[in-house]
């Protein structure tokens, strides 16, 4: 598996010189750097292990002036080689390099102790008693120490087996998914254009993959791929690696972003980190802080809000949130560095949460439980709890992949469990995001007040069997997605929780029921109607010798309709609903005897009945979909 190697110490304690004894590479490739002898920019070198395996450097520069610029370098090593002089022993960029590899997450590595030609043994002994109790309490506190020197190779072998050996027994943990690689260096290549290059620290590439460049979403093409030095088809996590894009000028990319696989990460100005103040630091950091964000190859400005406290003191940890001035791409687990801005040095650091979070209240007893569930949450738990956070909205499979540390088929069997046991529920298959999942505390909560929304409908409007799905989805549903408002619904009728008539929704046991006096009303109106038959009586006749109005009398015409007794041909227009099932049965017989077509005079010649009925009932059929009007005659409508 591929290892990448990081070099971390104060400057001028010979960090290049070591990586060019060990691989035969000068990282120093700027003029500026030879000039001044000092490194300023990042640089990379491979070396062959006595074991037979490859090892990816990474050498930072040491000045505390480009301490952004070793973060950039040191997010994506898997151990560090912290190099000491032993002529000047720890010094303050040891410290601080020490301090941001353990902020990042390194947990392992070895200590170089160079210039050891250039002191005498007593000396050299004091110095590495004095390294051993600096590094106490440290990762690196039982690290074995190497004294060499560059110039006189003096133990660089008993070095070179040591890196061997680590790298032998080294099983770096990263996922074969979700592709990213931190740009760290942009540049062109003749004949070949755009390059970027950076440590891929999760998933492959491989050429012809369509890729985009986050946050920017810019769209690009791999046209090839190197890695130590080397072309490849398929470049694995953990590799350096130099992609060749289509499409992108140079000054299209900034060092800072990432390069990843279209839909796969989702940048957002709000994170929330897990935030661990640095015993050593100066002071504390207090709500609202403006500080120096690292993530990965980028710096940004962010502000701390911390959501539990004030201020959280030296040797602190808490989770917080941290606000950023434009959108950042973060998966959960990544690590960041936080820097003081004055004077400008590292204070604090620690783990991505959330890296889409939402805004909430402050010093609140939610609040606290939430910050401590996410602080503690993992796996199937913490999907668990973002989907229940993300209430209807729900989330989508991809954008679980950014907010769990689970790998594609883990997080698909702990999508499946969750639903199996009613923690979720997968309201759509096809999303923009891939399936759609909503928790099932929401999915209850949606389902009770669905079926409070149709019962107190019920009750405003009991002369109605229901409410139509239309309806539903504008007033109670009108803030979720139509998808998730059509499961809903589906889900309640199947369960027997709600009802249908058509595109009518009702509670199970609701039946229209009318007061004494509309149910004798809606006698009166039925025989009126059953005895007209196809030439019924005006509604105003049957309606004044009651003193009653329409309006008065509409919602009984409407239980009327809603029932199936009566049918409403045009306004004011009302037939017995099974004198027009004989009628449209007389229409279809006279068209099966042989008929092409009817116009009204044989319309009357059927039915018998006045112009009046005549044509709102031909216009009716239409209407229906019984026949269809071909100028002035009706056609049989073919099914």
């Amino acid at each position: 598996m591929p290892v990448i190697m990081g070099t971390a110490g104060h400057i001028d304690h010979g960090k290049t010189t070591l990586v060019k004894a060990l691989t035969g590479i000068d990282c120093d490739r700027l003029a500026e750097e030879k000039k001044r002898g000092i490194t300023i920019e990042l640089g990379f070198a491979f070396m062959d292990l006595p074991g037979g395996a490859r090892l990816g450097v990474v050498d930072v520069p040491g000045h505390e002036r480009f301490v952004k610029n070793m973060v950039a370098g040191a997010a994506g090593i898997d151990f560090v080689t912290l190099v000491i002089a032993a002529d000047e022993g720890v010094m303050p960029q040891t410290r601080e390099h020490l301090d941001i590899c353990t902020l990042l997450g390194v947990s392992t590595g070895l200590v170089a102790l160079t210039k050891c030609d250039m002191v005498d043994p007593d000396w050299l002994a004091m110095v590495t008693d004095d390294v051993r109790a600096e590094l106490a309490g440290t990762f690196l506190a039982d690290a074995p120490i190497f004294p060499v020197s560059s110039h006189t190779g003096q133990g660089l072998p008993e070095l070179r087996q040591a890196l061997s050996d680590l790298v032998a027994a080294f099983a770096p943990k990263r996922r074969s998914d979700l592709a990213r690689l931190p740009i760290d260096r942009v540049f062109t290549l003749r004949g070949h254009g755009t390059v970027v290059t950076g440590t891929l620290i999760a998933g492959s590439f491989k050429i012809g993959d369509d890729v985009r460049l986050f946050p920017t979403d810019k769209r690009s093409k791999v046209r090839g791929l190197q890695s130590h030095g080397e072309s490849v088809e398929v470049s694995p996590a953990g590799r350096r690696t130099a992609v060749n894009l289509a499409g992108l000028e140079v000054e299209d990319i900034e060092r800072g972003e990432v390069l990843a696989l279209p839909g796969t990460l989702f940048p957002d100005t709000i994170w929330e980190a897990e935030v661990h103040c640095l015993a050593s630091s100066p002071r504390g950091l207090k709500h609202r802080t403006e500080v120096h964000l690292h993530h990965g190859t980028r710096e940004i400005l962010a502000r701390i809000h911390l959501l539990d406290r004030d201020k959280l003191e030296p040797g602190q940890t808490a989770v917080c949130q941290l606000r950023l001035p434009e959108p950042l791409a973060g998966v959960h687990g990544d690590r960041v560095v936080i820097r003081s801005g004055a004077p400008l040095r590292t204070v604090a650091g620690g783990r991505v949460v959330t890296p889409m979070a939402y805004r909430i209240k402050r010093n609140t007893e939610a609040t606290t439980a939430l910050l401590a569930e996410l602080a503690a949450a993992s796996g199937a738990g913490l999907v668990a709890l973002q989907l229940r956070r993300a209430g209807p909205d729900g989330l989508g499979f991809a954008r679980l992949m950014t907010l769990s540390d689970l790998e594609s088929k883990a997080l698909e069997k702990a999508l499946g469990a969750l639903c199996d046991k009613g923690g979720a529920a997968l309201v759509d298959r096809e999303g923009k995001e891939g399936r759609h999942y909503v928790h099932g505390d929401t999915v209850a909560e949606l389902a009770a007040t669905l079926t409070d929304f149709v019962a107190a409908f019920h009750k405003r409007e009991p002369l109605k069997l229901g409410v139509s799905r239309s309806e539903l989805a504008s007033t109670w549903g009108k803030k979720l997605t139509p998808k998730l408002f059509h499961f809903m619904v589906e889900r309640l009728l199947r369960a027997g929780k709600l009802a249908n008539e058509g595109d009518v929704i009702r509670l199970p046991g609701h039946k229209v029921s009318l007061a004494s006096d509309q149910a004798k009303l809606r006698g009166i109106l039925l025989d009126a109607y059953v005895k007209g038959g196809l030439t019924p009586p005006n509604v105003k006749d049957i309606l004044e010798p009651l003193d009653l109005t329409f309006k008065e009398a509409q919602p009984v015409y409407k239980v009327l309709q809603d029932e199936g007794r009566i049918v409403k041909a045009q306004e004011g227009m009302y037939f017995c609903a099974e004198a027009i099932k004989a009628l449209i049965e007389k229409v279809q017989a006279y068209y099966a005897a042989g008929a092409v077509d009817m116009g009204p005079a044989e319309f009357r010649e059927l039915t018998g009945l006045s112009r009046k009925f005549l044509i709102a009932l031909l216009e009716y059929l239409d209407k229906e979909k019984v026949t269809v009007r071909v100028g002035d005659k009706r056609q049989l409508r073919k099914r």
